[in-house]
Order: C-alpha cells, then structure tokens, then sequence
C-alpha cells in the first residue's frame, strides 16, 4: 500500500516506514515558540535542569505577538526568550522581524522537515511540504532540548480541487468553503492533504494560506506536495538546494476523498463566534453588516499577493466614514517588498494606520481592541468570542479582496463589484514580474525615445550637410560663372 505525504515526512523522520495510527519517535528537524508561549517552555526546561537546544540553528524563538511588548509583564517575558537565546545559542526572531509562521518559511523550513511548533498555526509549513504542527509548550520544550518528539501518525483526508478560480474569488474563499462544509472539528486530528490540478497551479502565497487554517477544521497538519511552485519559493529565499520532490503515492490509503470544484465557489465570509459558520457573499451582503474596523494582515493574508489585492481595490480611494483600516506586513522581508512594490505606500494613502511587522490586532494583546458591538472584518484565521480582545466584539472573516470592498462601502461587500480591477487568480501577474515587465517597458520606452532621438540628429545632420552641400555647389557655380565671365572679359579685350 502506498504512503500519504503524512506518513512519508514522518517516516523519513522516524527512520522508518509507518502507518496511519501508529505511535513513533521522531527525529524534531525544527522548533518554534512564541512570546507567549515561550517562556512556559523555557520555565520547564529550567525546572528539569535541561536548559539547551539540541539544534540550536533551527530552535527559534519569536517575539511577535505582543510587539514590541505592550505591557511590563510581556516585556519580561521577551526578556526571558533573549535569554535562552544567549545561552543556548537558539535562534532569536526579534521584535519587528515579523510573524513566526511567515518568517519561520522564509528563512528556515525545508521540504521532509518536521517542524514543531507551541502555536497552533504551526501548520502553515505544510505547504512547504514540511510535516508541520502545533503542540503544547511542554511537548515543545522537550522537543527543542532533545531534537525527538513522538507522536501519533495521522489519518489523511485528501482535498482534491479542481477547476479555475472566478473572478473574486481567492484561496481563502476556498478554505473558509472547506471549514463551513466539515466542520470546525470536521478533521480533528487527521492530516489535510491538498491537491488536484488547482493546488497544482496555485502560487507558494495561496498555498500558506490553505495550510495555515487546516487546523480550524482540527487538523493535525495541512501538507501539500513538494513540486516545481516549492523549488521555486526556496530559489527566492536562497536554499533551493533544501529542495527535494515529494508527492504521495498514487496507491495511498486515505480516510476521505472531499472533491471541490472552485469554478462553484463564491466569495465566502465567516460569522462570529466560530470559522466555521460561514455565509456566501450575497447573503453576508443582504444582512447589511455594518462595519467599523477593517484589518489586513496576520499569518493567513499578510504577504505581498494579500497586498496587491487589496491595494488595487483601494488604490487612490479613501475608507467609508467611520471606517478604521489597519494594516500589518507579515514579516521585514515582505514590508520591504512591498515598499519596493509601492503598495504599502498605497495603503498608507488609502488612510490605513500601518503597524510593526507581526501578530498584532489578531491576538487581542495591543494595536486593535474592539469595542462593545463593534465589527471587524479580518483576513485572520480566526473569529472566537474575545479573540481580538473584547469579547464584546465581533469578528468576520474574508480574503484581502472582500476585506478591501467592505473598507470602502462601510458594510461588507461583494469584491466582485470591483470585477474591471479584478482578475482571474490565475492570470494575476505576479508583483516581481509586473515590476520587471514595467521596468523593461520602460527600458523599451526609453530605447526607442533615444532611437528617436539619434534619427533626429541623424535627420538634421543630414540636413545640414545637405545645406553645406548645396552652399559649396553654390559657391561653384559663382565661381564657375566668375571664371567665364573673366574668359569671356579677356577675349573681348
């Protein structure tokens, strides 16, 4: 029988072949924790006197969901993750390097990897095909001082997806699609393995944010194949010799097949109090949900393809009256990107008040507290009672498109009124190649104005010399005409 991508990374991981069901050690190739997670697993490390990182190259520790600090007790706890960083020599992601489960892709995961993380929104790496996922501080701790974790093999369910995306519609319109139809304990424990001619074609951004919400339907991991879109994610960031191909095997044994064709999927919007309760566009339209805040950013929707989208939707456009924008880059290296690509310029104008790269409004800690009844609608992962820190408040979860339609209107709108800006997600040029083909047309501008130029001064070179010729057959002529006039004048003589 053949392998899920689950049971291949953990196999290649535990020295052996397994199956779905079966407990085994394996070998932790990375570990991650937060600033509010971190310092538990580093008190436990204390208390068992193991105070180390077995690979220190690949133990992370992130300060990023409160910063920098918003209080004195949180910015003891940064005091503490500096300190074990110092000691052990673990990795240290400071305040304003960005969000733990955008940076940690960047900069450190690798196809086959087994990636441990105390966040629950570990799961992101999956679609590095890295078998990635969220434990509890403890299982971490010990994971990071002793390179091992063991663990259950999960059971798969396989995702096909097929067809193209409509206008509008985005791969978070696909996962909040997917959560609605399952349920928010539809695959508690199961690997979601994505795939399909769709997944295929979808970009590395797309993919995270499928990977990153499959534990909102409780799923252990969120894995997609090791392909082509993989080799060229890592090229960007400098290690595709970490590249290998992975794909499961055509005979695998899955629990579930679920089949969705995206060509039928709409604009989708989660309800409160639960991502599971989700609403397609129109009716979300036609319930007049009056909005007061609006926030682009988090480990789901905050890198440079969220942004073009919802910077092309507000470009040159001001938010409804009574309308808060927030907006936070995922990490440094995609706030860069996006300064080089002129949309974090575009939000700005558009009257967003921009944060430091990180967690912010999400997690209810600083930078977005709403108020008793008030409604946001996020590009988060996540819209529990309190989750951004009243609860109170009301969360609403969409794309960046959808986020960026109701930024305007004051309600939450259908992004496809915005179809003429809009395009097919697979035809949306890519931010890099825009500015490469704008460059060249303006290389290609300037060519031809020099071109022009040069058969200009060719032209009147030209002219010029025409003139002096014709000045010099001139002045032959008065020459010739002299010299037989003075004949002609010593004959008659």
């Amino acid at each position: 029988m053949g392998k899920t991508l689950a049971e291949k990374i953990i196999g290649m991981n535990a020295g052996k072949e397994v199956s779905a069901g079966e407990i085994v050690i394996a070998n932790v190739t990375a570990a991650l924790v937060q600033d509010g997670t971190g310092p538990l697993a580093v008190k436990q490390l204390q208390k068992l006197n193991l105070e180390k990182a077995a690979h220190p190259d690949k133990t992370v520790l992130f300060l990023d969901h409160s910063a920098p600090a918003s209080r004195k007790e949180l910015a003891n706890d940064h005091m503490t993750l500096r300190q074990f960083a110092d000691k052990t020599g673990a990795q240290l992601s400071d305040v304003g390097n960005g969000i733990c489960h955008t940076v940690v892709n960047e900069d450190y995961i690798n196809p086959g990897d087994l990636l441990i993380g105390a966040d629950s929104h570990t799961c992101t790496g999956g679609a590095l095909c890295a078998f990635s996922t969220g434990m509890g501080s403890t299982d971490v701790a010990i994971g990071m001082a002793l390179g091992k974790t063991w663990l259950r093999v999960p059971e798969t369910y396989r995702v096909n997806v097929t067809g193209d995306f409509p206008v509008g519609v985005y791969p978070k319109d696909l996962i909040l699609y997917l959560i609605g139809m399952i349920g928010a304990d539809g695959a508690t424990y199961k690997a979601l393995e994505f795939g399909g001619p769709t997944i295929d074609k979808m970009d590395m951004e797309g993919r995270f944010t499928l990977s990153n919400m499959a534990v909102e339907a409780g799923a252990k991991a969120g894995l997609i194949a090791s392909d082509k879109v993989t080799r060229d994610y890592l090229k960007k960031w400098k290690r595709v010799n970490k590249w290998q191909e992975i794909y499961p095997d055509p005979d695998a044994d899955y629990e579930k097949i679920i089949d969705i064709d995206v060509r039928q999927l709409k604009p989708t919007v989660s309800y409160p109090h639960t991502v599971d309760n989700t609403r397609e566009i129109e009716q979300a339209v036609s319930d007049n949900v009056k909005v007061h805040q609006v926030f682009l950013g988090t480990c789901t929707n905050s890198r440079l393809s969220d942004w073009a989208i919802f910077a092309g939707i507000v470009k040159g456009k001001k938010p409804a009256p009574g309308v808060r924008v927030i907006a936070v880059p995922g990490s440094k290296k995609v706030e860069a990107e996006l300064m080089k690509h002129g949309y974090l310029q575009t939000v700005m104008e558009f009257g967003a008040m921009i944060l430091p790269p990180g967690c912010g409004p999400c997690v209810g800690v600083h930078g977005g507290i709403l108020g008793d009844n008030e409604n946001v609608i996020a590009t988060q992962n996540r819209n529990f009672r309190g989750r951004m820190g009243n609860p109170e408040g009301n969360i609403y979860l969409a794309s960046p498109a959808t986020v960026a339609a109701s930024a305007l209107t004051g309600y939450i709108s259908d992004p496809r009124e915005f179809s003429r800006i809009l395009k097919p997600l697979g035809t949306i040029p890519d931010p890099v190649k825009l500015t490469r083909a704008k460059a060249a047309k303006k290389t290609a501008a300037t060519k031809k104005k020099a071109k022009k130029a040069v058969k200009k001064v060719a032209k009147k070179a030209v002219k010029k010399a025409k003139k002096k010729a014709a000045k010099k057959a001139t002045k032959k002529k008065a020459a010739k005409k002299t010299t037989v006039k003075k004949k002609t004048a010593k004959k008659k003589r």
